[in-house]
């Protein structure tokens, strides 16, 4: 099975697929971030690195979710393909930041990609507001996220509304984290292992 964790920057989705794996003795899959070869240049420069970023994301988690569909074992992923695909590569594109000529390359190779995907048995998405995305930022100190504007992340938080609005693909569940404190407290977190119980119980 297949459970996939989706949200904005800073919404806390890697200390859930933590937190998941182990309550429920899940594989965790990361997003690599240490081992990006172009995440810092794309922070100092965008519009230079950002088609050079996409197609990095595009073609690693490509290969990521294969590969775990491979191991008939329940996993679970932190962040997804298709935000990358309907969420920050059409960002950086409305926002001057992506040429349309690579916008549209890009477009080609995820539709083709597409076809060869299994989407997610079931997706979570993180709902966090913009002071608190702002605040986890803050508070996990990444140097090469510094740099980030306010504008970036509501321009982000907006394309995750609207994609999620309209999300079929499969199970879905919408956690509010805002008021959650979930690495710290075992009742959010236990509120959390709820819902997602309730949804996994008939995919098992």
């Amino acid at each position: 099975m297949h459970i996939a964790v989706a949200g904005n920057i800073g919404a806390g989705k890697t200390t859930l697929t933590g937190l998941l794996a182990k309550h429920y003795n899940w594989e965790p899959q990361y997003e690599s971030l240490e081992n990006n070869p172009y995440i810092t240049d794309f922070y100092e420069d965008m519009q230079r690195w950002s088609f050079n970023l996409q197609v990095y994301f595009l073609n690693s988690r490509f290969n990521n979710v294969r590969n775990l569909r491979k191991r008939g074992q329940t996993v679970i992923q932190d962040r997804t393909i298709y935000e990358d695909a309907y969420i920050f590569a059409p960002n950086l594109h409305a926002m001057g930041l992506m040429s349309t000529r690579d916008f549209d390359t890009y477009q080609a190779i995820f539709s083709s990609i597409r076809s060869m995907l299994e989407p997610p048995d079931l997706m979570i998405y993180l709902r966090a507001s913009i002071p608190a995305l702002v605040n986890r930022i803050q508070k996990r100190g990444r140097d090469y996220e510094d740099s980030i504007r306010l504008d970036y992340l509501k321009r982000l938080n907006e394309r995750y509304e609207a994609w999620i609005s309209t999300y079929n693909d499969g199970k879905l569940l919408i956690i509010e984290v805002d008021d959650l404190d979930f690495e710290s407290s075992a009742e959010d977190l236990g509120s959390i292992v709820s819902k997602i119980d309730a949804e996994v119980h008939g995919l098992f």
